[in-house]
């Protein structure tokens, strides 16, 4: 059943949002605070792992600083946190520190469930019809993550489902055009380029450094574009 994967890695957000907000006030502070240090430090290791796939740096180089000026332009981070400040209001949530912890929960937890190879991969093959097998694995990580970002960022984790839902499905749905516009060769380059943004979630979830993540997202286009004009 093509869509399978991205609706159960939806209901692992929410389930384990839901569990995080249920365990997380249980918690003492610097329990959670190991604990969000422990999922970033993992981001790390996953944000290296993909931008190793690189067969060229001068890809993922090009594309990250071509679409971070074209992300600024666009204000493509602003936009995200627009959109987060908008659900926070929508359901009531205070401003202060708990309306910068329900923006910055959705935001991270929106970049981090949607930026990867298992998030473009899965997605063309659940909608190629063979298989949601990555997407059910993604879909338990992910929950997993959901839990712990939730216990110490609170309810707008769970938002970023809407995010896995529209752009997931949305790769989903488009999977036939897309399986037959990219090559292994722009795979890797796209993957090594989300590697890269992945690093500066981590240094987001970390607290070293508040890399503006979404305005480098053009650049997960720009990759296969540039492969496809100077690989050849």
């Amino acid at each position: 059943m093509r869509g399978l994967g991205t609706a159960v890695n939806v209901a692992t957000v929410v389930v384990g949002t839901g569990a995080g907000l249920l365990v997380g006030p249980r918690l003492p502070e610097r329990l959670r605070t190991t604990v969000l240090q422990g999922v970033g430090l993992v981001t790390v290791a996953l944000g290296v792992a993909n931008a190793g796939r690189t067969r060229n740096l001068v890809f993922p180089l090009a594309a990250v600083v071509v679409g971070g000026v074209l992300g600024e332009l666009l204000r493509v981070e602003d936009g995200l946190e627009g959109l987060g400040s908008w659900l926070r209001r929508r359901l009531g949530v205070h401003d202060g520190e708990e309306g910068r912890r329900f923006v910055e929960g959705f935001v991270s937890a929106s970049l981090l469930f949607c930026v990867g190879p298992l998030t473009i991969l899965g997605a063309l093959s659940d909608g190629l019809g063979r298989g949601a097998e990555q997407l059910l694995v993604k879909a338990a990580l992910d929950g997993s993550v959901a839990l712990v970002l939730a216990s110490t960022l609170g309810v707008g984790v769970g938002l970023s489902a809407l995010s896995v839902l529209v752009v997931q499905g949305g790769i989903t749905a488009a999977a036939s055009l897309l399986a037959q516009v990219l090559d292994d060769r722009m795979i890797d380059e796209l993957t090594a380029t989300g590697g890269i943004i992945i690093l500066g979630i981590a240094l987001r979830l970390l607290d070293l450094k508040q890399v503006r993540v979404g305005s480098f997202l053009p650049a997960l286009v720009l990759a296969p574009i540039f492969v496809a004009l100077f690989a050849r």
